[in-house]
């Protein structure tokens, strides 16, 4: 019934299987990717047809997480999967960047591959399985596709790099790489490090790209087995060679003029007549000016691509090394807890950040089960930051995958959280952009935290790197522009610190690069990472002394865990007494750690004294505040420790005889105490008799023996 084919592979101490021909038939490329017992289905599917006059490639990737995966039934009212998690929006442009380059030039039928998570063995990432199973996919599919691609997690543990370290391993790591590429080189790399050399991270990547060739070959001989035959590849028709040929008589002149002008908003102007008066020679010569456009952008890309190889200097002016004009300023908006300008050249990020408690922290239902996280990092890209008019709506993938970058970057930096026990929000507002705003967004954050009073170990800054390939040579370019990103080869981001890399990303365009030109990009990234942490410093070199006015004060404090009980009050009674007393927030540990947070001090040192009296026991011979709570007969209860009650025997209201007790004292009122003995059930035995009821002083050896009292009884 099934041509059913499965290859297998020990990687890295587990098994790795692709089985193909069982499920999903209908798919033109379809594999059952299993590693450990953690279980993917990828499948791929083209349509045969482009759409008429469609000028890009329509390629969709989907990633999805089903609940059932690690046995558990979803959240919320519906109680199915929703829309799609942070996780899975960052996992489908994991896989889309490696395989996207590897689609033939000029390719423009739609493509949708979609990974579905069937198990989670919560030690193998579904992501690097979902990446070799998509890539499997589409080799197997007959869709026009130069593959394969494989992947790898790299992490570095003791000096060693270790091949797809489990979460346990992690922990130990620092080091969290994923490298994908092809037998001849890398395309795509996301990473997060504690401050790891250029050499470290080069030799990570290349520990990776070593590691993955054997699924290479294992996917190639599943494909010797099941592929299906492959479909033609596109061919340039006549009339587009010669519509070609047409457009670059038109408006290569014009075009290599407008890039010329070193100022974005001028150059696009100038880029943009000399495209409308080409279309219009093109439409008065009868050809086609909408099939033009794709050729146009061919056209600039040669243009600049060829002006940066031939004579060093790029659109603004610049050479391949010099970084533009940095400004950074700090505490720009007077309410916020901390705040940045980050401006480079023409790119502009508003970085502000909040403080709050762990009441804050973000709660995240992942399959490995849930957890919370006290950083969040938010991007956003308003259309005007680019000159345009657009839809305002909620984050795509790319706001997403930039903030996750940033995020990234700044996490090995952050404090202890035992040692500086906020919750940290950022929101990076992107207010100019041309070139790199995730890198703006990295040392906007650094400087906004550190203007928040928030202790980073150090500052953080981060460069995007640009590449341009050609048969006769390469240049490597630092701080690109919005264009050269466009029109290059390679976008290639390093974020770190003074001592080393926290962040490395890399998306290549063309089908791999050497690690020679890697080495270089990371040399000059270093380079400029340093320069513009020289700038920063201008305005900020380490956290403020304390948080802000404007921010929560929070106090910690350890209590016995048998007392959380009686903090917490029989269905949360005393917690909520003292958060409406004191205005303060409380936040309780099962370890026993108290957080205190509150707008001033006396609110949180209210707090503390109110906490500290529950949990303290009374000491003989101590004298305290109190209040009376009850009256009775033979005396006066007195609540004078947090919830603590004791009895002021009749005998011990004051000197003299007293004939009843609401003679000397009335429910509510405010008393001083000392405890002078417990009784046989251990009970607080309290006397204010021998207490200076106005001063609190100790009177004892002032006072004659205990007045005379009618024989009541206790009870």
């Amino acid at each position: 019934m099934f041509n059913y084919f499965r290859k297998e592979l020990d990687w890295g101490g587990r098994k790795l299987v692709l089985e193909t021909g069982k499920v999903a038939r209908q798919a033109d490329g379809a594999v059952l990717v299993t590693y450990g017992e953690t279980v993917v289905l990828c499948t791929a599917v083209g349509v045969r047809t482009p759409k008429p006059g469609q000028d890009f490639f329509p390629l969709t990737v989907n990633y999805q997480e089903k609940a059932f995966a690690a046995g558990k039934i979803p959240g919320g009212f519906f109680k199915r999967e929703g829309r799609p998690t942070e996780k899975e929006v960052l996992t489908s442009r994991l896989i889309d960047r490696p395989i996207r380059p590897l689609f033939p030039h000029g390719f423009r039928n739609e493509v949708q591959v979609v990974a579905t998570v069937l198990s989670h063995d919560l030690e193998n990432d579904p992501d690097v399985v979902s990446m070799i199973g998509c890539s499997a996919a589409l080799t197997l599919s007959g869709i026009p596709f130069f593959g394969p691609v494989a992947a790898a997690r790299v992490g570095f543990i003791d000096g060693a790099y270790v091949l797809n370290p489990i979460p346990e391993q992690l922990k130990q790591s620092k080091l969290d790489l994923v490298v994908a590429g092809t037998a001849e080189g890398v395309l795509m790399i996301e990473s997060e490090a504690q401050e790891l050399t250029e050499d470290e991270m080069l030799g990570a990547v290349t520990f990776g790209h070593t590691a993955f060739q054997q699924v290479i070959d294992l996917i190639i001989s599943l494909a010797e087995l099941a592929a299906k035959d492959p479909w033609p590849l596109p061919e340039t028709p006549d009339s587009e060679k010669t519509l070609a040929a047409r457009v670059d008589a038109l408006a290569r002149a014009d075009l290599a003029a407008a890039y010329t002008e070193t100022k974005k908003q001028l150059r696009q102007e100038k880029v943009g007549a000399a495209k409308k008066a080409a279309a219009a020679a093109l439409t008065a010569e009868g050809l086609d000016a909408d099939k033009a456009k794709g050729l146009f952008k061919e056209l600039e890309a040669d243009i600049v691509r060829n002006a940066i190889l031939d004579t060093g200097l790029r659109i603004d002016g610049r050479d391949t090394k010099t970084v533009r004009q940095i400004i950074a300023e700090v505490g720009v908006l007077p309410r916020a807890h901390g705040s940045a300008l980050f401006t480079r050249g023409e790119t502009q990020a508003l970085c502000v950040a909040t403080l709050g408690t762990a009441q804050d922290e973000q709660v995240i239902d992942a399959l490995e089960g849930e957890y919370r996280e006290h950083f969040m990092l938010h991007y956003n890209f308003p259309p005007y930051s680019v000159g345009e008019a657009g839809r305002m709506g909620s984050p795509g993938r790319r706001e997403i995958g930039h903030g996750k970058l940033a995020w990234r970057a700044i996490h090995p930096l952050l404090p202890a959280k035992d040692k500086f026990p906020y919750t940290l929000r950022v929101v990076s507002e992107i207010t100019e952009s041309n070139g790199s705003s995730s890198m703006a967004t990295v040392c906007g954050t650094s400087l906004s935290l550190m203007d928040a009073g928030v202790p980073l170990v150090r500052p953080v800054a981060g460069i995007a790197m640009g590449l341009i390939k050609e048969d006769r040579g390469f240049a490597v370019l630092s701080d690109i522009l919005g264009d050269e990103d466009h029109l290059g080869d390679m976008d290639f981001k390093v974020a770190g610190t003074e001592l080393g890399i926290t962040s490395l990303q890399m998306d290549i365009k063309i089908t791999s690069i050497t690690p020679e030109i890697m080495k270089v990009a990371l040399g000059q990234a270093k380079d400029g990472r340093l320069h513009i942490l020289g700038e920063m410093a201008r305005a900020l070199t380490s956290g403020r002394e304390g948080v802000a006015a404007t921010a929560p004060k929070i106090t910690v404090i350890n209590v016995p865990k048998e007392k959380i009980r009686d903090i917490i009050g029989t269905g949360g009674k005393v917690i909520r007494e003292i958060v409406e007393n004191t205005g303060a927030k409380i936040d309780i540990e099962d370890d026993g750690t108290v957080k205190i947070a509150a707008a001033d001090d006396a609110k949180a040192q209210a707090e503390i004294n109110w906490i500290t009296g529950i949990i303290a026991e009374p000491e003989i011979g101590v004298i305290y505040n109190g209040k009376v709570v009850k009256t009775a007969d033979f005396g006066a209860f007195v609540n004078f420790l947090g919830a603590k009650d004791g009895l002021v025997h009749i005998s011990e209201l004051t000197q003299g005889r007293v004939n009843k007790t609401t003679d000397v004292v009335n429910q509510g009122d405010a008393v001083k105490v000392k405890v002078i003995g417990f009784d046989d059930r251990g009970k607080v035995k309290l006397s204010m008799r021998v207490v200076d009821q106005e001063t609190g002083a100790d009177i004892s050896d002032q006072v004659g023996p205990k007045g005379g009292s009618r024989d009541r009884g206790e009870g």
